[in-house]
Formats: C-alpha cells, sequence, structure tokens
C-alpha cells in the first residue's frame, strides 16, 4: 500500500492576512505618527507533517512572523487556525491547552537556555507546568528525550555553558519535543552553528519528523538550508510573500527577481566555477 504524499494531508496551520506592525512614536507625548509594517497581509499554510520554509533576508519579518501566529508577539491583524482552532481568539485556558500542541526553537542556543538551571529542569519545566509529569517519571523522560535527540543521560545534570553550541541546540530541540507537540516552528536553528554541526541538527530534525509525524515552520535566510530539508517554499522580502511553490519549482525555476538573487547568492562547492551573483536595485511587490 503506497504511503500518501504530504501534498494530499490535510491542513494543520491556516495563516490568513497576517499583520504586525510597530507604532512610530515622536514627540514629548509619544504620539504614534506612523507604524513599521513589518508583517503585512502575509498568508500560507502547513499540512500535517510537512515543512514550509520561510525564506528571505534579515529584517524581511520572517522571524516575526513565527512569532506572531505563536502569540509571543501581538497581532495588528489577520487570522490564523491550528487545525481548526482560532489562534487569536482562544481564552487563555484554550490557549495553554494550543501551546502543548505548538512550540518554538530559537535561534541562539545559548541565550534561549537559562544559565542558572540544570539541563534536566531546562527540559523538565514544560512537563511539570502543564502538569503531566513529576517525580522519577519526569526524570525518566527527560533522560529519553536527551538521548533521542543525540545527548547522554547524565546531561541532565549539567549547566548549559558547559555543552557546545551544536549540543546546546539539542537541549532546546529536547524541550520542544517535551510536550510532544504537532507543529514546530525552527526560528534559524542552524544559523550560528558551523556547517558540520548544521548538517547533525537538520537530519536529527529530519528524523524527528519522520518519527512523529511533526509539520515544521523552518525559517531561515540560507536557500542551501532550505532546499535541504523543506518541502515548500515561501519567499518573504518586505514583509510580503513574494513567491510560494514547491522546492523544486522555487529553486529550478524561481519567478520573482528577489527570489532569484536569494539563489545566486547561494555559495558554489566547486571553487573553480563562478557563479554569477544578481544584484537586485529594487525589486517589485
Amino acid at each position: 500500500m503506497s504511503t500518501p504524499s504530504k501534498s494530499d494531508q490535510p491542513i494543520l496551520l491556516e495563516v490568513k492576512n497576517l499583520k504586525t506592525w510597530f507604532p512610530i512614536r515622536r514627540g514629548l507625548l509619544q504620539r504614534t505618527v506612523g507604524h513599521v509594517k513589518a508583517v503585512d497581509d502575509v498568508s500560507f499554510h502547513v499540512r500535517r507533517g510537512e515543512t514550509l520554509g520561510l525564506v528571505g533576508e534579515s529584517g524581511c519579518g520572517k522571524t516575526t512572523v513565527g512569532r506572531t501566529l505563536l502569540r509571543l508577539i501581538p497581532n495588528s491583524g489577520g487570522d490564523v487556525r491550528f487545525d481548526g482552532k482560532d489562534v487569536f481568539g482562544a481564552s487563555a485556558l484554550d490557549m495553554r491547552r494550543l501551546r502543548r500542541e505548538m512550540q518554538i526553537i530559537f535561534q541562539d542556543p545559548g541565550g534561549s537556555l537559562n544559565p542558572r538551571m540544570r539541563v534536566g529542569r531546562i527540559v523538565g519545566e514544560p512537563l511539570e507546568v502543564h502538569g503531566l509529569s513529576s517525580g522519577d517519571e519526569l526524570r525518566t523522560r527527560v533522560e529519553e528525550l536527551l538521548v533521542r535527540c543525540g545527548l547522554w543521560k547524565q546531561a541532565a545534570d549539567r549547566y548549559p555553558h558547559e555543552f557546545s553550541g551544536g549540543q546546546r541546540q539539542r537541549i532546546g530541540i529536547a524541550r520542544a519535543l517535551a510536550l510532544q507537540p504537532r507543529l514546530i516552528v525552527c526560528d534559524e536553528p542552524t544559523s550560528a552553528l558551523d556547517v558540520s554541526i548544521q548538517s547533525q541538527i537538520l537530519n536529527l530534525l529530519s528524523d524527528l519528523q519522520d518519527e512523529m509525524g511533526l509539520s515544521y515552520l523552518f525559517i531561515s535566510h540560507d536557500m542551501a538550508v532550505i532546499h535541504h530539508i523543506c518541502d515548500r517554499i515561501a519567499v518573504m522580502y518586505n514583509g510580503k510573500i513574494v513567491e510560494e511553490g514547491t522546492r523544486d519549482e522555487i529553486i529550478n525555476s524561481p519567478k520573482h527577481e528577489y527570489t532569484q538573487a536569494l539563489l545566486s547568492a547561494v555559495p558554489e562547492a566547486d571553487p573553480r566555477r563562478k557563479k554569477q551573483r544578481l544584484r537586485l536595485a529594487n525589486a517589485r511587490m
């Protein structure tokens, strides 16, 4: 019996006309004189078990998208639905339940971990907060998560500063998996790591997706990374999505000049081959 393709799976996350504007205040009374439109009318969806790559240069609004749909940043408009449930309209109790389904892996593995807490407490804290585990059961669950993410049981007794950057990111992944979510927002999870460690983390994320049926919104500025892990790609520029399609469509036949410029910036593996770098003067929206 053939395995159904990811494109046939039902939609898990649906984002419609999302807006996140930040006020510009001036004067003694700090009156609002305008807005920075960090995210301006963005729409996309993520199906069960698939990875959607959200790619663009620094400052284009992609990280703001991820944090807004998780309600870590207040939205200015639009609609987000997770498995049919209204995220922005959810009550505090409903949002608490939704947070078990939607997690995030942060860009900086060091800055996202409390340096005063041992790793066991960092990974186990979500389980304690949601009342899912305690005592010996909690310790066993934490050790299982650490081992599954490529660490060892005794790592639970150490502090974050005792680990390398790649190991700290594995701790962050273990923490994100603790509540057995269905969607994980991966906010540039490999950008602070060496290239060799990047591939290890990407392979771990792929293995976890196959094993647990996870859906990823993978945020990155690196087209090579996006190409490696994503099923579909949405390209962001100045707070808007300018192009969206399957991985092969975007990589092999980019339509928008901004996408073409991003692809031209990917380094060539063979140093003897010269690549023509596109200079983006003023991409149309």
